[in-house]
């Protein structure tokens, strides 16, 4: 809880963390690792970031649960036992508060406290936090580990206050549940949680009726229960496994990296190989057919079709089927989903899908849902399946400014500028986790966490080692990593998609492309060489106090 001393001299800490997700918890154990006094601020009541508010039905991990964990303590892993292939978020956050008791990391994490402003003090060359509740929280360093999908976007639909029933978001479910039994429902929205949470809200609801204003593209998880023997082999070669994923772009290990070109494969070996991945199931395997998927058009087409054609199979009514089917984007361009069973629940009687960007939606009435064309739908509850202000969102909410005049929210007013993902020009010693410009969430998350709050710990031990207490990256060098992530992006089939990555889901926010996509193995070998040779692109300085104070 909330120091309840708001009276008294703000707290001192060598570092503030903002976020008690899994970034925020690494951050205080490999901090604290190298004797720094530390504290995360966690507006949850309870550990776990994404994992602790996605409490939606099928809420699941789509990596799977042997990739998706900590590879800083052998011991966890080998102890740690996942159920099942894909881990489901109670299975998850049961995971991640082990992790905080078994390393002691709930000591310096306060819950229930949300950081309403951070403005560094050029002269005193120190972070002042304060907290919505008023408290003050001075600190040498502030590591941002505030999540990329942690900002919930609740549509602002004419008269949504005006609805009778009740009405949820996946990013703000009840954590006692919801029982949908008997009831008529509306979801909105098609992404990832809508494609989870929708099977399993058709089995209990009278009728459910589905918005989709974006077909999405979506892989069969193939999930089970966790195979003895495929976990002894697995965590028999942890290590290797490990390592061997630090030189993928996904930072996943176990797909063998594609050799040929799409269209260098006759058709019918191609649709073999496509047919085994859906079989295997998962979206890295998939998209790791061939060399060239998300760069060539032409050989994305082949592998984007054989998905449609795979949901022309699968769904009865040839019109729903189209709906379902993806036109307007190639495959992997937005979040691939992954689920099951979610294209045959559009065969049950009880499920009806109505695309809305033909017919969109025009108010929220008292009753349920009113479309543009005057069509009616009467709900007892919503769901609004609508995502997230991805990315730069979490930052955005907080007020970030220096007193030389630098403000966070005017910096990023035309798309977000890192250096490597890490730090923002003009606002020393404030390093960013998996953020815009990183390749965070192209990656698996806990690799990229990892790897971050690894090369901040390790800058920030460079400092103190040299007698310095101050870095920065120069505006040039974050101009030409800017630079170099668009062109990289451009180079690539990802524009082509109006999604998160590019904050299309957000009415009015810049349309950049925010991740890095030249691949997590590039991309560390990048971070590797600027630290080695004495933190190029940054600016390391020393503060002088005394003359400060004068």
């Amino acid at each position: 809880m909330p120091d309840a001393s708001n009276s008294s001299a703000p707290r001192q800490l060598d570092v503030a963390i903002v976020g008690g997700g899994l970034a925020g918890l690494y951050a205080i154990h490999r901090l604290r690792g190298i004797g720094l006094k530390v504290r995360a601020y966690e507006a949850g009541s309870g550990i776990g970031g994404t994992w602790f508010w996605n409490r939606y039905p099928g809420a699941r991990c789509d990596v799977e649960s042997l990739e998706y964990s900590y590879s800083f303590s052998e011991e966890l892993q080998q102890d740690w036992k996942w159920p099942e292939r894909y881990g489901t978020q109670p299975e998850i956050l049961k995971y991640i508060n082990h992790v905080a008791d078994r390393f002691d990391l709930r000591r310096d994490v306060q819950l229930d406290t949300r950081i309403k402003s951070a403005v560094f003090d050029d002269k005193a060359n120190r972070w002042t936090l304060k907290t919505e509740a008023g408290e003050e929280i001075q600190a040498r360093y502030v590591v941002m580990a505030a999540g990329n999908l942690s900002t919930p976007r609740v549509p602002d639909f004419k008269g949504i206050q005006s609805f009778k029933g009740k009405w949820y978001h996946t990013g703000l479910w009840p954590h006692e549940g919801v029982d949908f039994t008997g009831k008529r429902v509306g979801v909105i929205g098609t992404g990832s949680s809508g494609v989870q949470m929708i099977p399993i809200i058709a089995q209990q609801a009278r009728q459910l009726t589905v918005f989709q204003r974006t077909a999405n593209f979506s892989l069969p998880a193939r999930n089970g229960p966790m195979g003895e023997e495929k976990e002894r082999r697995h965590k028999a070669e942890y290590a290797a496994r490990r390592a061997a994923a630090m030189e993928t772009p996904f930072a996943i290990g176990g797909h063998p990296k594609p050799t040929q070109k799409t269209l260098d494969v006759p058709e019918a070996e191609r649709l073999e190989t496509y047919e085994a991945k859906w079989a295997e199931g998962g979206s890295i395997s998939y998209l790791y057919s061939y060399t060239d998927l998300l760069v060539s058009k032409e050989a994305n087409d082949t592998a984007s079709e054989f998905v449609r054609n795979k949901i022309r199979s699968m769904v009865k009514d040839p019109k729903t089927a189209e709906l379902l089917a993806p036109k307007d984007h190639p495959i992997g361009t937005k979040r691939l989903c992954l689920d099951t069973n979610y294209y045959e629940t559009y065969n049950r009687p009880n499920v009806t899908l109505v695309g809305v960007r033909s017919d969109p939606i025009q108010e929220i009435t008292p009753t349920g849902v009113k479309l543009a064309s005057g069509a009616t739908y009467e709900f007892d509850a919503l769901v609004f399946a609508t995502g997230f202000d991805a990315m730069t969102g979490a930052l955005k909410e907080i007020d970030v400014r220096t007193t030389a005049g630098a403000v966070l929210r005017d910096h990023w007013e035309g798309g977000p500028l890192t250096y490597l993902g890490l730090m923002v020009s003009g606002f020393p010693n404030m390093f960013v986790v998996t953020g815009p410009g990183s390749p965070g969430v192209k990656t698996q998350m806990i690799a990229s966490i990892e790897q971050h709050v690894d090369w901040i710990a390790d800058a920030i031990d460079h400092l103190g080692k040299h007698q310095l207490d101050r870095i920065e990256p120069t505006p040039k060098a974050e101009m030409d990593w800017v630079h170099h992530v668009n062109q990289v992006a451009d180079s690539t089939l990802y524009p082509l998609a109006n999604s998160w990555y590019m904050g299309a889901n957000i009415p009015g926010k810049p349309r950049v492309f925010m991740p890095y996509v030249g691949g997590f193995d590039r991309y560390k070998k990048q971070c590797d060489a600027v630290a080695a040779k004495g933190y190029e692109g940054f600016s390391l300085s020393r503060h002088d106090a005394a003359a400060a104070r004068s």
